[in-house]
This record gives C-alpha cells, structure tokens and sequence, in this order.
C-alpha cells in the first residue's frame, strides 16, 4: 500500500508564518502546503457558505489571507522540496488565460513543485465584483479549465467556446511537467469535472462515511470514462476520524492525501505564536505520519 501524503493547511494563518511554516514542514517530511483562497470579506452574502451546517462562514473580515499564487511563489523561494497547491481556488471569478499565466510562471518558478486545486466559487458577490457572472459558472468554469490545460502545454493554442473566444496564442516558459489540477466541489457536476479534467479530487469538510461514498462513486465514474487505472488523488479533510488507526482507515477507503492543520488537532489556536504552530507540526509528523507510514 503506498504510503499516506499529509499536507498542512495554511488557511486562516498568520501571513508572516507562511515560510516558516513550510519550512517546518518540509523538515518534518510532509508532503505539501495548501492554500485557500479568499479574495476579500463581503458584508453582503446572498448565498450560505455549502461547507457547514448552518450556512456560516468559519471566518471574519479581520482573517487574514494571501493571493495564493502569491504566498506559493513565495514559500517555495524558501524551500527546496515540499509541494504546494490551492485548494482550492476560485476558477470561476478569474480570467482563464490570467490564470494560466500565473499557474504556468509558479510551477516553473518553484521547480515543478505546484498543483492546482480548482473550484468554482460559491459567492455571488465575488462573481459580481471581480466582474464576472454567476450564472452558468459551471460551464465557464470547465471552459476555463481547457483553456489552462491547453496554455499549459506551452504550444500554439486557440479556443472557440461559448463563453470564451481566443485567437492563436503561445504561451512561454512552459512547465516541463504537466501541472496536476485537483478538482474540489461535493456535486456531481463536480465529480464530473474531476474525472473529465482532474489528476484528482479535493474534498472540503467531510464526515468519513460520506468521504467513504463519494470515493466509492468517482472511482466508479473513473472506471466508467475508461480512466479507473489512471493515477488520481483523492485529498480529503474529514472530520471524524483522527489518530494512528483514523487515518489508516482513511487510506483504506482511498484516501492518497489528508489535508490537516497539525496545530489544531493539539488544541493550539491559528492566532497562536509561530513556535507554538512549529511545535505542533513536529509532534504530529512524529505521533502520526510515522507511525501511519511505518511498515
């Protein structure tokens, strides 16, 4: 059985604890950092928040976050080895070709150390004010995502679509790897989404039962595409199962890579002093991704 990846997730930190944090990290043998994506805090909020029960949002105007692209490009000039990727980042609010620049010029910059955890986006008033329409997201957003696949290559490329119209274009450098995109979202059109253009799938806020079920149905769905030998990632966050045997069960139902917050599952607070994350980082590397992984 291969061994589990764990990523340590940045959302909601400090900004000045970014690097350190990765480095940490990276010294602890973790696999990669994730980063969230929040363009700013709207006061006005026409839709719940899908990731919890009563629609909230787990944060407040004063959390901070950092473009991810940015606090990527930044942690991986201070670092050597650990990966990074979004997760996920808001396709749908941003302009395709844009964001294949971006996604291009990181996994060079980094030494291909770079995915893309993409989304849709769920605010309708992220949409309306980074200037782009909510309705029919989804459909844009896939174009989008062809649209990055094919930049990507570093060849000629043009697009003719519904919601997108490009002319001949190239764009240079060119990753030497293709840059993994991981597909976040718990609706089928989003399972459609990652067996159609995901080298693996993002999860939120989880129980185990239903991370059980949704696994069980992309593999189907990946099997049926003609893709089930394919390599694919199944990155989740669940939230009831923790501890040596919780994330063995995990990697039984599929689990390649548990998304955590180390300093969280010892009770230390995202507001706390950076010694206190690192601490925290070292003790579960040490009390459960060992232990996980020994043979």
């Amino acid at each position: 059985m291969q061994p589990l990846k764990f990523t340590v997730s940045i959302a909601m930190t400090s900004p000045e604890h970014y690097i350190p944090l990765a480095q940490t990290a990276e010294e602890c043998g973790f696999h990669a950092i994730a980063l969230p994506d929040s363009i700013f805090y709207s006061e006005e909020v026409s839709a719940a928040y899908p990731y919890t029960a009563d629609g909230s949002r787990m944060w407040n105007e004063d959390t901070p976050f950092i473009e991810p692209m940015v606090g990527a490009a930044a942690m991986s000039a201070a670092t050597k080895s650990i990966f990074f990727y979004t997760s996920v980042i808001k396709v749908g609010v941003r302009n395709p070709v844009l964001l294949a620049k971006q996604v291009g010029s990181l996994a060079v910059i980094s030494g291909e150390r770079f995915g893309l955890g993409a989304g849709i986006g769920w605010l309708p008033e992220e949409f309306k004010w980074c200037g782009t329409e909510f309705r029919q997201r989804g459909k844009r957003v896939d174009e989008s995502l062809e649209i990055i696949q094919g930049l990507l290559t570093g060849d000629w490329f043009e697009y003719h679509g519904e919601f997108f119209d490009i002319g001949r274009i190239k764009m240079q450098p060119a990753p030497k790897k293709k840059v993994p995109i991981y597909i976040g979202g718990h609706s089928k059109p989003a399972f459609r989404r990652a067996v159609r253009f995901g080298d693996g799938w993002a999860s939120a806020m989880m129980k185990f039962d239903d991370l059980k079920e949704t696994i069980a149905t992309l593999k189907q769905m990946l099997a049926d595409a003609g893709r089930g030998d394919d390599p694919f990632e199944f990155q989740a966050v669940c939230i009831d199962r923790f501890g040596v045997d919780g994330y063995k069960q995990q990697r039984e139902i599929g689990v390649t890579d548990v998304i955590t917050i180390p300093w969280v599952m010892y009770g230390v607070p995202n507001n706390a002093d950076l010694q206190a994350k690192q601490d925290a980082i070292r003790r579960f590397a040490d009390d459960i991704v060992a232990k996980v992984n020994e043979q």
